[in-house]
């Protein structure tokens, strides 16, 4: 299977491709799996066993028991050992299926475990840019869909499938001892069965529900967009609007799923008519075979015996095929996460970021983002001495933001170098790398747990004490402690219980608390009051002492006091200096800007 990296995965994943990935699996569980076969083999011998003994049974019973004052003692004998025979494989039966099923539940609860364990993982570490193209509503969506699809598929192949083909394998078998001619009869209309069942599987049912599971994704999706977005639907009254556009998705997908159902339902009774036919068949030959005088009761009985067991074993399996494609179906979107690699990943024999006091440089970067044609940067460089306050200020598009992506190595640069203490960033472990950067941004996402779970992410075994110190450094505190549960208080989704300078404030108590050398303000006062902006920048201004800090700004006002200030402008810095040395340029960039903000600041 061709790896690809993590942009676009709307190529199909075979058949075949999803039955090795969940082979594999149960590979990695040899205990619990030899624990399942196990009760399937015990289970399965005794439904092959038991047509031999009812036969005879019946063979036994067809004589009288008695002629006149003479017992036949041999048959009642052998009949009384029938009879406990089949009391004895139906206790087999029944002991094998529940140790089968005890196996199976253990094994596929590990594999669940691991494979959502592993497909969380892939996803955490796919790029930004695929994060960004797709709806997290979705992503959640084809995990939990694909690994209840992963219990159906083992339940029908291992509890189901194996045991029917066991079954069907060795009637056979044994026909063919007791009448060569019907044995093969039966063996070629099982193979007709089975390749008709699974072509009417695959080629018929499995398009159309592919079809429809694409469009549940979608309905996935779109219900979890416009939950998010309650607020914006509330906002604009929008709330009819968002229902009929759901009911336009909704009507596709059950026309979609609708038609699936319908295709499985035609399959069926093919099946069943084939299934139909085939039992008729054997029926009549031994008839015939005991119109001729060539079988007994006892032959009959096992026959009609054996064909009542094989009728249920081919109904379910012309169903468990189509159960397989279906689960297989809900399982390609989850397999295909696998076939993706992350767009950025460590380097073989990665080592740890150690930073001393925090020197960063650019060394001749040339970096394009997957989705443009034209490099951003182009040979681009620039040195930022340790402890030193940079500010990145110009139009949208310049290139700003982009800096801090790459210094956080959200994307692999196409030519260059970035070095942080003179340690190339990609040398060293992604994890190291983001532990030594705290980020501020514009809008900080809030997970739904409490305020310290929150300000302590990035330091989990804070004390209580230093997520206070790190709230009250960010002037957080005197809003936490009028709430009725203080640090306790949960947040939202998202942290929409808080306002925006409120949720600013826990991003920098939370960046108090990494206590990282060098920190990153991605417009971090852009969209607040003038009461929180001076809260929020009060707080900044204690963060960034003794750090190398990078501030991304429009709002001007607030970058005055930057050792220095670089404007760009589509990729390339223009011009750099001090407020003071940029504001003597009456022609430039920033003296533009900064006459721009202040005449608005005055209207």
């Amino acid at each position: 299977m061709p790896i690809k990296k993590a942009g676009k995965d709307k190529s199909g994943v075979s058949f075949v491709n999803i039955l090795r990935f969940v082979v594999r699996r149960w590979g990695q569980h040899p205990w619990f799996l030899s624990w399942t076969l196990t009760g399937v083999a015990l289970a399965t011998f005794a439904d092959i066993c038991t047509p031999l003994l009812a036969g005879r049974l019946v063979g036994d019973i067809s004589h009288p028991a008695r002629e006149g004052s003479v017992i036949h003692s041999d048959f009642l004998r052998d009949a009384f050992w029938m009879v406990l025979g089949l009391f004895v494989l139906g206790l087999i039966g029944v002991l094998g299926r529940r140790s089968s099923y005890i196996g199976i539940s253990y094994m596929t609860l590990a594999m669940m475990r691991r494979i959502l364990g592993d497909a969380f993982a892939r996803v955490q570490r796919f790029s930004s840019e695929w994060h960004s193209n797709s709806f997290a509503g979705s992503t959640v969506r084809r995990l939990t869909r694909g690994i209840w699809a992963l219990d159906t598929l083992d339940d029908t192949i291992l509890l189901l499938i194996v045991p029917e083909m066991l079954v069907l394998i060795g009637t056979t078998l044994v026909l063919i001892i007791k009448s060569p001619l019907m044995g093969a009869v039966l063996g070629l209309s099982v193979v007709i069965f089975a390749v008709v069942s699974i072509c009417l599987t695959l080629y018929y049912v499995a398009p159309v529900s592919r079809l429809a599971n694409q469009w549940d994704t979608r309905l996935g999706a779109a219900l979890a967009d416009s939950v998010t977005c309650n607020a914006v639907v509330k906002a604009f009254g929008a709330e009819k609007r968002e229902e009929r556009h759901l009911g336009q998705i909704m009507r596709i997908w059950s026309g979609r799923t609708l038609r699936g159902w319908i295709r499985g339902t035609n399959s069926a009774n093919t099946q069943a008519t084939l299934s139909l036919v085939m039992r008729m068949m054997l029926i009549g030959m031994v008839v015939w075979f005991w119109w001729q005088g060539k079988a007994g009761p006892g032959d009959v009985a096992y026959v009609l015996t054996m064909m009542f067991l094989i009728q249920g074993y081919l109904r379910d399996l012309g169903q468990q095929v189509s159960q397989v494609q279906r689960s297989v179906n809900e399982m390609e979107e989850l397999v295909a996460l696998f076939d993706l690699e992350p767009a950025v990943k460590d380097k073989k024999g990665a080592f740890a970021l150690r930073v001393g006091r925090g020197r960063v440089c650019f060394d001749h970067v040339t970096f394009r983002y997957p989705s443009q044609t034209r490099p951003i940067y182009e040979n681009f460089s620039l040195t930022v001495e340790a402890g030193t306050h940079i500010a990145l200020v110009g139009p949208s598009g310049s290139g700003k933001t982009t800096l801090t992506r790459l210094l956080q190595r959200l994307y692999d640069i196409q030519q260059g170098h970035i070095t942080i203490d003179g340690q190339d960033i990609a040398m060293v472990t992604q994890e190291s790398l983001r532990r030594h950067i705290a980020l501020v941004p514009q809008e900080p996402v809030l997970f739904h747990r409490t305020l310290a779970e929150n300000i302590a992410y990035g330091r989990p075994g804070a004390t209580r004490a230093d997520i206070r110190e790190a709230a009250q450094m960010a002037n957080a505190w005197p809003f936490i402690e009028d709430l009725p549960d203080g640090l306790d208080t949960l947040v939202g989704e998202r942290g929409v219980k808080l306002s925006g300078g409120e949720r600013q404030r826990i991003a920098i108590a939370r960046a108090f608390l990494v206590n990282a050398p060098i920190v990153l303000f991605d417009e971090a006062t852009a969209s607040l009051d003038s009461e929180s902006e001076k809260l929020v920048q009060q707080a900044m201004n204690r963060l960034m002492q003794g750090r190398t800090v990078f501030i991304v700004a429009h709002r001007l006002a607030t970058v005055r006091d930057a050792d220095r200030i670089l404007v760009f402008k589509e990729g390339k810095i223009i011009e750099d200096g001090t407020h003071e040395t940029l504001m003597k340029e009456d022609g430039g960039m920033y003296h533009h800007l900064v006459t721009l903000q202040s005449l608005d600041a005055e209207l």
